[in-house]
């Protein structure tokens, strides 16, 4: 199977985003990346399986693939953007984290998900390197637990800003959890030019059995701010020649939020943009 072109429901605007699902699957998409919110499948909701069961229906019933997003700007904070993480100073918002972390998990089985993506988060206080490391550790092992008790994959983000923040990073990560295969890696191309991870082929290529799920944009050296395809520094095509020769068949998610205001014309441009260069790699 090959790669299947995607699009992120996050950046979606002015639709019900289980009405649009037939509608990206006309573009040509075949995967979504759901990132789970006040409005879609929000985990602390009550009826949030039969809400599942209804977007499991809708996804088989286009040919569908999906992942499950943790990024949701303020589900558990209103007032504070991505608050609590992982690495929040207080063990009661690190609790918070985990529990909704653990939902998403739950409702990743009933959607037969590929993963569950989520990140370390920012350090808003002066805690050391160690202090940092110990949270994170500790908070990700019962997420690390569920997610193999329940069948499912996580992937981790490094995120510009974030206290993981490389794919470097990542890796001090994986020597903490001793390489384990329960932890996995999603990648996000645009922020590899922001933090200077270039070429981005040869930056990718001693993780690409770690990956298990790509979000798609483009972006500036040094500017943390998704930009439409095409208007940045990204070079796509020895990216997605490196992901295709590792056999990585998921997701290729586009991630665009900034341009929800105009969310069709951009997942529009978007899938051709990605059908031309998957259509170029496979001429001869």
């Amino acid at each position: 199977m090959s790669m299947r072109i995607g699009f992120s429901t996050n950046s979606l605007g002015d639709i019900d985003p289980l009405e649009a699902v037939p509608l990206i699957r006309d573009l040509g998409y075949r995967s979504l990346a759901i990132t789970l919110d006040r409005d879609v499948l929000n985990p602390f909701e009550p009826n949030v399986t039969d809400q599942a069961s209804r977007w499991r229906a809708a996804l088989a019933a286009h040919g569908m693939a999906c992942v499950v997003e943790t990024g949701a700007r303020h589900l558990l904070d209103p007032r504070l953007k991505h608050e609590p993480t992982l690495v929040s100073a207080e063990a009661d918002g690190r609790r918070r984290r985990v529990e909704f972390l653990q939902r998403a998990i739950d409702i990743a089985v009933e959607l037969d998900a590929a993963c569950v993506s989520l990140w370390s988060g920012v350090v808003r206080d002066a805690a050391g390197e160690k202090e940092l490391w110990t949270r994170l550790s500790g908070s990700l092992t019962p997420v690390l637990e569920h997610a193999g008790a329940r069948g499912i994959v996580i992937g981790f983000e490094p995120e510009p800003g974030m206290f993981v923040d490389t794919l470097a990073r990542f890796g001090l990560l994986l020597d903490r959890f001793n390489a384990s295969e329960k932890l996995r890696l999603t990648v996000d191309i645009g922020p590899l030019v922001c933090m200077g991870e270039r070429p981005l082929d040869e930056a990718l290529r001693p993780w690409l059995s770690r990956i298990v799920n790509v979000h798609v944009d483009d972006m500036l050296g040094c500017r943390h701010d998704h930009l439409p395809l095409g208007a940045g520094e990204v070079d796509f095509a020895p990216v997605l020649a490196v992901l295709a020769e590792s056999g990585y068949d998921g997701g290729l998610h586009v991630e665009l939020p900034r341009q929800s205001h105009r969310w069709f014309d951009t997942a529009r441009e978007s899938a051709r943009f990605l059908q031309r260069l998957l259509s170029n790699r496979m001429s001869p």
